[in-house]
């Protein structure tokens, strides 16, 4: 239970006892750390409920609270505020049962619940570039913290490999190799040896035949129909096709591999294509489905709207499927396989309209039960310097691998300067600040928010910032091991200091922090809370001189405090998927 929850239950026990209500109890921490640690406005309420003074109110319920042990200190002051503050002992003895604890005092799920993510979505063929950073690494974290919470996790790629794209690439890749079997008339699929093709191969044809099929009809009537037939289950472009996403696939994975970043399925939008008849199905059944200039769509609009939501396409008039006819079908496989309490989609937040229509389809044809949460979270963009969409010095769209390693070259740069590592760590080290730098810099960020990537300042080593964060572990780690295993149990019985203090209600109230951040899908609440203690440890750290304190009890202490702020930190980094350091 977490502390807030407990002195709630103080306060609310003492209201009710003074015959008031009980929901007027609710304590929060202070907006004045100055003055106390928690405190209770619920005498204001109370005030228009029973026609008395707020702070008469609040006399008589801090008046039920004299003599408890867990509280140092509950004071009324101004017109009616509870300022309450805990007992030194009912801190240690919180922070002994969360290290204890082996969710460290998050609070879990009341009950199972399953919660599917999809990020990512890239395209097959296509190399990832920056525009795919954010969804994987916001996803990662999401997927974390909801596994931090006691739920389960299914997390799926959701990979675009089912469009005119797949015709662009294998139309050229028959023009450039007509001899290749897959292409042949008598194609023989069980004896089919593969084909001389590589990720960087991939990487260069898509763009060349997009451009090409833009300036050359035919050949874009040409894609069109190598798309048709492969949707229809020709073997050769079948066979060509699971090719491409093979060799897709194996080049995608070390590219998030290196953000720490993995997923349970690579399923794609062709994985939903079976679903499709059972769509339009339902679909028809429920008399949804109508057409409207030779498309076939569902109306989503609904009277409340004040901007115009128009209908979802699910069949155009070609009578080829649209992103919302996957989606819908995605749905229907999810509930199938799944059986979801939540879905919840990681996707820029350019395609609001989008998950509006497909979310509103959904729940009126009963794809999904009506209790089951579907929820876009959309995120803002990575800008440069000049506050534009982060691209290569030449203008062009940079590629995710090479973001990833301009990044890690300063990393290593850094690195190599420092007299602190170990030849052998360097890169190693170099990799975590990599990772560090990239996924602070982002999450810490509101998703929504655009934010400009700013090399120096993400990888500077004081500030709000991943490194930050890496080095007060290292420099606890340094302490913990000149100490020769101290502080390996918290057994703590006196507080000395009010640094100590105060580090030790951070600890306290880090299950609450990542309560908040799932309830607001906000990795940037975890990223401010793990900033916020490791700064309470850098003023503990400098305040106290933990090696040298000649009492033995108190130097005990403070080597506790140490481990037990490494222990909670590395929590924090674990649902950031930031690995920690030995050393910097």
């Amino acid at each position: 239970m977490s502390i807030t929850k407990i002195l709630t239950d103080k306060l609310s026990a003492a209201f009710a006892e003074c015959g008031y209500s009980a929901e007027l109890g609710t304590v929060v921490t202070s907006d004045r750390p100055d003055l106390c640690q928690f405190q209770c406005n619920g005498a204001f309420a109370g005030a228009k409920l029973y026609h008395k003074a707020p702070r008469m109110i609040a006399a008589d319920a801090a008046a039920k609270l004299e003599g408890d042990a867990d509280l140092e200190k509950v004071e009324v002051v101004g017109a009616g505020f509870i300022n309450i503050t805990v007992s030194d002992e009912f801190l240690l003895g919180y922070v002994k049962q969360a290290l204890a604890d082996e969710n460290l005092g998050i609070p879990q799920a009341e009950k199972p619940e399953t919660v599917v993510l999809d990020y990512g979505g890239p395209n097959v063929a296509k190399p990832l570039h920056i525009g795919h950073l954010r969804s994987a690494v916001i996803g990662e974290a999401l997927k974390r913290l909801v596994r931090a919470t006691g739920r389960k996790t299914i997390s799926d790629v959701h990979l675009g490999d089912w469009g005119l794209q797949m015709g662009l690439v294998m139309a050229e890749l028959q023009e450039r190799h007509p001899e290749w079997a897959c292409f042949a008339e008598d194609f023989d699929a069980e004896n089919f040896a593969g084909v001389d093709l590589d990720a960087e191969s991939l990487n260069v044809i898509y763009p060349f035949a997009s451009a090409k099929s833009k300036e050359n009809d035919d050949f874009k009537q040409k894609a069109r129909a190598v798309t048709a037939k492969l949707q229809k289950g020709d073997p050769g472009y079948t066979a060509l096709w699971r090719e491409i996403i093979r060799i897709s696939v194996a080049d995608m994975k070390k590219n998030y591999e290196n953000l720490n970043v993995d997923f349970d399925y690579w399923y794609g939008e062709s994985d939903a294509e079976k679903y499709v008849p059972e769509l339009l199905d339902v679909l028809n059944e429920k008399g949804l489905l109508h057409e409207s200039q030779g498309a076939m769509v569902v109306d989503v609009a609904e009277e409340s709207d004040k901007i115009t939501i128009p209908p979802v396409i699910i069949k155009k008039s070609d009578n080829s499927n649209i992103y919302a006819t996957t989606d819908l079908a995605t749905l229907i496989q999810r509930e199938h396989d799944f059986k979801p309490d939540q879905i919840w989609y990681i996707v820029d937040a350019r395609q609001g309209l989008h998950f509006t229509q497909v979310f509103r389809c959904a729940k009126k044809a009963g794809l999904v039960p009506e209790e089951v949460t579907l929820a876009h979270i959309g995120y803002g963009t990575m800008n440069g310097a000049d506050g534009k969409p982060y691209k290569t010095r030449e203008g062009g769209v940079m590629r995710l691998a090479d973001f990833y390693n301009t990044v890690y070259e300063a990393a290593l740069e850094r690195v190599s300067a420092s007299n602190f590592s170990k030849d052998a760590d360097r890169e190693d080290i170099a990799r975590k600040i990599t990772v560090a730098t990239i996924k602070f810099g982002d999450l810490v960020n509101y998703c929504m928010k655009d934010y400009v990537f700013d090399m120096d300042k993400f990888m500077a080593p004081d500030g709000k910032t991943g490194s930050f964060l890496l080095y007060t572990i290292a420099r606890i780690n340094s302490i913990l091991k000149k100490a020769e295993g101290a502080g390996e149990q918290f057994d703590s019985s006196a507080v000395y200091t009010d640094s100590e203090r105060d580090l030790l209600l951070k600890i306290s109230l880090s299950g609450e922090a990542f309560a908040l951040a799932y309830r607001e899908k906000a990795p940037s609440v975890i990223c401010e809370n793990a900033y916020q203690l490791a700064s309470a440890f850098s003023k503990f750290y400098h305040d106290n001189h933990i090696l040298t304190e000649e009492d033995a009890d108190k130097k005990r202490a403070w080597l506790n405090i140490c481990a037990a702020v490494r222990t909670v930190l590395e929590k924090h980094l674990d649902v950031l998927g930031i690995e920690p350091v030995e050393m910097m």
